[in-house]
């Protein structure tokens, strides 16, 4: 009976402990399937560098200028001015020095701070949402809201002000405190 028990708890102590092994297993397995996945993705272009998330990609930012990748793949030309450059630098043309940056970034820091005129865009369409809000409002006043009941007209309201005053409605901090009852008009 008591070996039993003994093997549960062995049982229970040793099961956190392979759950967490296979786990970590697991996780290494499917980490190493996705990055030969990502690897087969970018072709024969060289990986360089660590990247912006540690994933093999070619992004250009101002903020993080070092992309993981190459922007192009190896090609010949490419190879022979990668073997050249390891020499003298002052051998190499201006025409090859661009070639290799080429080969390697997609754009320079001048082309990424451009201006790209998106402003425009934005503003067009935020002005005809406007004017659109604009004709929806005029066509709901025409056609949904009711008119303006009598008590709006400046002479209803005009009336309606001399009868608070002559009914001498709130005296203490309303219109008729405002009002010269000795002289006929406002304070």
């Amino acid at each position: 009976m008591q070996s039993s028990v003994g093997s549960a708890d062995t049982q229970m102590a040793v099961n956190p402990i392979f759950r967490r092994a296979m786990a970590l297993t697991l996780q290494q397995v499917i980490r190493q399937h996705s990055s030969a996945s990502t690897l087969s993705k970018i072709g024969n272009r060289e990986v360089v560098g660590y990247g912006f998330n540690g994933t093999p990609v070619y992004v250009d930012r101002v903020d993080f200028p070092m992309p993981a990748i190459r922007y192009k793949e190896n090609t010949p030309d490419v190879q022979a001015l990668r073997e050249k450059e390891k020499g003298d630098w002052h051998k190499l043309t201006l025409e090859e020095k661009k070639a290799l940056y080429r080969a390697s970034f997609c754009q320079t820091f001048a082309e990424m701070k451009a201006p790209t005129g998106e402003w425009k865009s934005v503003l067009g369409i935020s002005l005809m949402l406007c004017s659109v809000a604009i004709w929806v409002y005029m066509w709901m006043k025409v056609y949904v809201y009711s008119p303006l009941p009598d008590s709006m007209k400046p002479e209803n309201q005009e009336a309606q002000l001399k009868r608070m005053i002559g009914l001498r409605a709130n005296p203490v901090q309303g219109i008729s405190s405002h009002w010269d009852y000795e002289k006929g008009d406002w304070k």
